[in-house]
């Protein structure tokens, strides 16, 4: 399959969104067409409302409770697509989905078909990573703090925070991005990112965008671990499974 624009990627889960319908919802681990909306759109860098205006433009073709756009004709790319992939079953137009709005892709959904647990969903791994990041890439000049910082994205790095914030004339700022689906709830701090914010203090911001759900917003925390927020220290003990096998003679 060619590569998808982001236009088109708004389409084909405009569609997905309008023939599945709340059971496409429950298969991508939405609440509600409005989480959905915010977090598949913010993912890709586009309008919540460009991909509700997609899901209403296929309404009229598939058994659900909204019309949509039924008093005019779709338009002819939104057909093509309507065409192409309008008879994929669930399970296929999942699996599409999920690979075409992961930043990584396919390795993204094999990672999910091996983590198994539903702690693990396409919209908490959206919600807690990927829409949470490009909402501050996208919001981060507004802030007083950051207006002349040069960004850098360091996700990939494992150094504790995710975006380390560049500056002419004084050391770097560190930022760790969490997402919230509701307007209040709990975030953790890995023990690497916690570290990193004792370390560095002030230098530390922690950036909580909340309520994907409804209306995305942002709280800043300076200097987290100083701050009126209160860290209780939470132990895991994991258990790893491994497989061995003996090569050679």
């Amino acid at each position: 399959m060619k590569v998808l624009s982001v236009r088109d990627k708004l389409i084909l889960a405009g569609l997905f969104l309008s023939k599945f319908d709340e059971e496409g919802l429950k298969a991508l681990g939405f609440g509600g067409f409005s989480e959905a909306f915010n977090v598949i759109a913010l993912s890709l860098e586009a309008s919540p409302a460009s991909l509700k205006n997609y899901r209403d433009e296929f309404d009229p073709y598939f058994p659900n409770p909204r019309k949509g756009w039924h008093k005019r004709p779709i338009r002819g790319y939104c057909k093509s697509f309507m065409d192409q992939f309008g008879e994929l079953s669930l399970e296929e137009f999942t699996l599409l989905i999920k690979s075409e709005i992961y930043d990584k892709g396919e390795l993204a959904v094999i990672k999910d078909q091996i983590e198994t647990q539903e702690t693990t969903t396409f919209a908490k791994r959206l919600i807690t990573g990927q829409a949470a990041e490009r909402y501050f890439e996208a919001v981060y000049k507004t802030e007083p703090m950051f207006q002349d910082c040069q960004l850098e994205n360091t996700t990939t790095l494992g150094c504790g925070f995710d975006f380390r914030m560049l500056t002419a004339t004084s050391p770097f700022l560190a930022v760790e991005v969490k997402g919230m689906t509701a307007p209040a709830g709990t975030v953790q701090l890995t023990s690497k990112e916690y570290k990193a914010a004792e370390l560095l203090r002030d230098r530390f911001f922690l950036f909580v965008v909340r309520n994907f759900s409804e209306k995305p917003c942002h709280t800043i925390f300076q200097d987290p671990v100083s701050s009126e927020l209160v860290f209780e220290q939470r132990e895991t003990v994991m258990v790893q499974v491994s497989w061995s096998t003996f090569i050679g003679r």
